[in-house]
C-alpha cells in the first residue's frame, strides 16, 4: 500500500493511493483511526482492514484534487544517521569531518517535519542551506533489543526524506541537532510504501536534483550500516515506537563538499527521488517574518 495523509476541502484525513485515486480509510471503514500515527499504533489488524478496502470504495478523491501532507506529521522520534555512505564519507573528510568508528546518530526535532511539496525556508541566520536525499524507515511496532534477523519485522514502510541541513550551525557543535532541525528542514513523503512492497531495499536508487541538475545518485546497498544494523543498534539502547522515523544516511554529492561549496538559494527547486517509492519536490523560499 501507499499510505498518505492528505488535505481535501479543508479536511485532513488518511488514505491509500490506488492508481489515480486516494481512497479515504476512516471514511470507508469507521473502525480505522483518523491519523497515520494511530493507524500504525493499531497494528497488523488495522493494516489488514486498510488493505481490504477496495480501490472502488465510494469515499475517494482524484489524486490530483488533494494536497499531500507529510505522511507522518507528528512522529514520536525523528532520528538520522550521519556518514553512512562510503563516497559521502570520503567527500566529508575534505571539509574536516572525521570518519566515525561507529554509527553516529542525531535527532531532527519533530517540529522540522515538512510535506512532500512544502516550501523550505532559507534561514535568516545562515546562507549555508544544503540538501540530502535519504531513505526514511517508518517503524511499525514497539520494540526493544531487535536482532538484525528480526529488524524487517518491525518496519511499517519507507518514505523519501530530504535531510535539509544548515551547515554552519550543524558543524558548530558535535551533536549536529540544531543545524539539522530548523523549521521546514524535514520534507518527507510523498507516501509511506508499506514494507511488503519493497523487496531488497539495497537495490533502491536514491537521486537528488537541484534545478534539474543531478547532484546525488547512488544505491542503498552502498550504506556502511544497513537498515537491519541500524535498527539493532538503536533498539539496544532504547525502545522504538510505531511512528518513529529513521533517516538512513545520504550519498555523496552534497553542496558543502563541492569546490567551491554550492549552497541552496531562494528559488532553488530540490527533487529527491527513490525508485520504487516516489519523489518529493521542495522549493527554497525566504524565511517568513
Amino acid at each position: 500500500m501507499k499510505l498518505v495523509t492528505y488535505l481535501h476541502d479543508n479536511k485532513t484525513s488518511i488514505g491509500k493511493v490506488e492508481g489515480d485515486r486516494v481512497v479515504d480509510l476512516p471514511a470507508n471503514d469507521p473502525s480505522l483511526p483518523a491519523t497515520m500515527r494511530e493507524l500504525l499504533q493499531a497494528g497488523a489488524e488495522a493494516m489488514a482492514l486498510a488493505r481490504a478496502i477496495p480501490a472502488s470504495a465510494p469515499h475517494a478523491h482524484p489524486l490530483g484534487s488533494v494536497k499531500l501532507l507529510a505522511p507522518l506529521p507528528n512522529p514520536s522520534k525523528f532520528l538520522a544517521i550521519g556518514m553512512n555512505y562510503r563516497k559521502h564519507v570520503e567527500e566529508a573528510t575534505k571539509v574536516g569531518v572525521k570518519t566515525p568508528p561507529t554509527q553516529v546518530w542525531f535527532n531532527k526535532q519533530v517540529s522540522c517535519i515538512n510535506g512532500p511539496q512544502g516550501d523550505v525556508h532559507l534561514p535568516k541566520v545562515s546562507d549555508q542551506l544544503d540538501y540530502e536525499v535519504e531513505l526514511c524507515v517508518v517503524i511499525g511496532k514497539r520494540c526493544r533489543h531487535v536482532s538484525r534477523e528480526e529488524a524487517r519485522s518491525v518496519i511499517a514502510g519507507y518514505m523519501v526524506c530530504n535531510d535539509v541541513s544548515v551547515r554552519d550551525w550543524q558543524l558548530a557543535t558535535p551533536t549536529m541537532t540544531v543545524g539539522k532541525s530548523f523549521d521546514t528542514s524535514g520534507p518527507t513523503g510523498p507516501w509511506i510504501v508499506t514494507a511488503d512492497e519493497i523487496g531488497d531495499f539495497g537495490a533502491l536508487r536514491l537521486r537528488m536534483w537541484v534545478n534539474g541538475e543531478l547532484r546525488q545518485d547512488d544505491f542503498a546497498h552502498q550504506m556502511i550500516h544497513d537498515v537491519d544494523a541500524q535498527i539493532a543498534y538503536l533498539s539496544a539502547a532504547f525502545t522504538l515506537e510505531p511512528g518513529d522515523l529513521l533517516a538512513t544516511g545520504t550519498p555523496s554529492g552534497v553542496g558543502v563538499a563541492m569546490d567551491p561549496p554550492s549552497y541552496l538559494k531562494v528559488g532553488d527547486l530540490m527533487r529527491a527521488e527513490i525508485e520504487g517509492i516516489g519523489a518529493i519536490e521542495n522549493r527554497v523560499v525566504p524565511e517568513p517574518a
